[in-house]
């Protein structure tokens, strides 16, 4: 099997997805417009403008050179090509607006999350990989809590009742806020363990200290994962985090240099546990999510000598899981195994 990631393939609003070669598993659409668009495979929709790009949409979507059969359950849209397996969700909170002892922010967290592993469970492909969590306001309140806070909470709650750990090998994730819209999870999965891998720099997110909220954060800082002849790294969304604190507030520069240092500890630690040659920067695909839109033309010169001329990068407007943070940054890559 050859999983491949095929990304930044520019869109007009009425044109539909190109066909490359190979089976579409499932994949994301950034731009504005994108919460009108229906695809043929699990798409996860992220109407958040685009940054610095020629297109109105982008896209993204992972191929498989085996077939693909999909269903739905339980609201989750789902392709499956040999036991690799990507799924999109998204859930309304309003949904459970009547709730008394959870927010429903919260509750439709829980839920989400208690459908994705029915439908592992069911699919026996108990190992999740990645997760990409889209949720409105992140950093706004309700219910005398932070939105994020409250996403984990659900989130934690999930995990926990399925029996599974909260800390160690827990997937690899990101959180980021939208203006709007439902709570949007997309998801992939396998037949073998991911390997976790933390960074050396930072306190593990599952271990921050209760003034972060009630519940540590559900994931690691990055994870590999292993379909068959392939190591794939994902690259957790990354800040301007040093051990637990957040460092360099107000000033995106120094924050998203600090960020590009934390992906460099992380890779290299992947590097250190992986089965194929080193990883480096300029090879990973990038996802930049930048709060304030004005930013990006800054942001975009800081990471073209590091990253060099080639990297390939989107840039979305999004809100990043803490108030004080400007920049966040998430990255894959992929080797063939045996290729050290």
């Amino acid at each position: 099997m050859s999983l491949q990631l095929i990304t930044q393939c520019a869109l007009t609003e009425s044109a539909p997805v190109s066909r490359e070669t190979g089976a579409v598993l499932g994949g994301a659409l950034f731009g504005a417009a994108a919460a009108g668009s229906v695809a043929e495979w699990p798409e996860q929709r992220l109407a958040a403008p685009l940054l610095g790009a020629d297109a109105a949409l982008l896209g993204e979507r992972w191929l498989s050179t085996l077939p693909v059969a999909g269903g739905e359950s339980e609201g989750i849209v789902w392709r499956r090509s040999g036991d690799v397996l990507y799924g999109v969700l998204e859930l309304d909170e309003a949904l459970f607006a009547g709730e008394s002892r959870r927010t429903p922010l919260q509750a439709a967290s829980e839920e989400a999350y208690l459908r994705l592993f029915r439908l592992l469970e069911a699919q026996e492909l108990p190992h999740l990989w990645r997760v990409w969590n889209y949720l409105a306001e992140i950093n706004g309140e309700s219910h005398g809590l932070e939105r994020y806070r409250q996403f984990n909470i659900g989130r934690q709650d999930a995990f926990l009742e399925y029996n599974r750990g909260a800390t160690g090998n827990v997937p690899a994730a990101c959180a980021l806020g939208l203006a709007g819209g439902p709570l949007s999870i997309a998801f992939m999965a396998g037949a073998t363990p991911a390997v976790a891998v933390e960074n050396p720099r930072q306190v593990s997110a599952y271990n921050y200290p209760a003034l972060y909220g009630p519940r540590s954060p559900t994931f690691s800082r990055a994870a590999l994962v292993y379909p068959p002849g392939r190591e794939i790294l994902f690259v957790s969304g990354t800040a301007s985090i040093v051990g637990h604190q957040t460092v360099h507030p107000g000033d995106v520069a120094a924050q998203c240099r600090e960020s590009l240092a934390n992906i460099e500890a992380v890779i290299g630690e992947a590097s250190r546990l992986g089965h194929t040659r080193p990883y480096t920067l300029g090879e990973l695909v990038y996802r930049v999510y930048i709060r304030d839109a004005a930013s990006q033309p800054l942001v975009a010169a800081i990471l073209a000598p590091l990253l060099g001329p080639d990297a390939d990068i989107v840039y979305v407007e999004a809100d990043i899981c803490r108030g004080d943070l400007l920049i966040e940054i998430e990255a894959t890559a992929s080797h063939a195994l045996g290729g050290r």
